[in-house]
């Protein structure tokens, strides 16, 4: 008896030794239930993602790229890259979760089980940066036996957030000043971006990336970055330029762009080169969506000295733009004052992402009319 156990313990745990060096490759125990690939037609995309690589899998690396999908079943399970990092859940439109993929083999996560079997919908939303990690979405499994339905259509209403590690969501789940960056704390859905597109019940893509300036990044140089956001605002995925967006897939009603906290970083900046380069960047942006409102954001976190010079810059902008184009709009944030928290690094709090949505909500819902 103790044979066959031993015999039944080394089946499953199978391991072969490649040829090339000590590397060694563990072959675990088959994935049970139905496999729907990342290119299933009937999974809906939000965001810049790409198939370039592998038609089979979707590579994206901004935060707030969403997945969603109608299935049939009791549960749901996601596939992903190793280490791809943080997504929040939603099945059923019920309170959302966050799951992870931190491990070098961590590449199956359960997102639901023992639901009540019918069609369910689940909405799978990337609320990190992942150009470190290089997140791919692999597919999701199903019961045995079961499949994807058609689901019901995204809405109509189509938002493009343009900013930098405040869009992000940078520190936005600490709840201390000093904390540094950490990818644990960082999550795009509780964001100024994600409660105002829910709130008007719209998609939204976030284009989005820490320290991310409009002509200098975050204390660089005062005569600029090459790596700026007018640089990576052409290709689909974040420093990886080998693939250039197709604007043609996602045209918003409604371009928010909040820019300009880095560029006036560390008092090492250049004003005239800020509103050179904004001024080249907001035709860029009309180029790719000429239909499109487009309001130009100021930030809660610059100092008043500093913020009164972008508001300046930003303000003498859309005047002009205003001589030729009368859907350019400015909006400038309340200023933190601690009373709501800090987050890390002293980053907006959850709490003043609230404010800032229910403050900036009233001018889109007007703009669009969006009730």
């Amino acid at each position: 008896m103790k044979k066959i156990w031993v015999m039944m313990l080394a089946t499953l745990m199978v391991s072969s030794t490649m040829m090339a060096g000590n590397v060694k490759k563990s072959t675990t125990l088959p994935i049970e239930g139905e496999i729907v690939k990342a290119s299933h037609p009937m999974i809906q995309y939000v965001g810049r993602v790409s198939f370039a690589k592998n038609p089979d899998v979707a590579s994206f690396n901004y935060p707030g790229t969403t997945i969603e999908a109608s299935f049939q079943g009791s549960s749901l399970k996601m596939l992903c890259r190793p280490k791809s990092g943080y997504f929040m859940a939603q099945i059923d439109g019920c309170e959302p979760f966050k799951v992870g993929f931190n491990a070098e083999r961590d590449s199956v996560v359960t997102l639901a089980a023992a639901l009540p079997k019918g069609v369910h919908h689940a909405k799978v939303m990337y609320v990190i940066e992942g150009l470190f990690r290089k997140p791919e979405f692999r597919g999701f499994v199903l019961d045995k036996g079961c499949h994807l339905v058609e689901a019901p259509a995204l809405p109509d209403r189509k938002i493009e957030f343009i900013g930098n590690s405040i869009t992000c969501g940078y520190g936005v789940e600490s709840i201390n000043m000093s904390d540094p960056f950490e990818d644990e704390t960082e999550n795009h859905w509780l964001t100024y971006a994600n409660i105002v597109s829910d709130s008007l019940k719209a998609q939204h893509t976030s284009i989005s990336r820490s320290g991310i300036g409009v002509y200098r990044n975050y204390n660089g140089p005062k005569t600029g970055d090459a790596d700026n956001m007018p640089w990576q605002y052409e290709y689909t995925l974040f420093d990886q330029h080998d693939e250039k967006w197709d604007f043609a897939k996602y045209q918003p009603q409604l371009v928010c762009i909040n820019l300009g906290t880095n560029d006036f970083s560390t008092k090492n900046y250049d004003i005239q080169l800020y509103e050179k380069n904004y001024r080249m960047f907001l035709k860029t942006v009309r180029s790719k969506y000429p239909h499109a409102k487009i309001v130009m954001l100021t930030g809660p976190m610059l100092g008043e000295k500093e913020s009164s010079k972008q508001r300046t810059v930003l303000d003498r902008i859309c005047a002009d733009a205003n001589k030729t184009d009368k859907n350019i709009y400015r909006f400038d944030f309340s200023f933190q004052k601690g009373d709501l928290g800090y987050g890390a690094s002293w980053h907006p709090s959850m709490l003043q992402h609230r404010k800032m949505a229910a403050e900036l909500l009233p001018l889109l819902r007007k703009l669009m009319n969006w009730n």
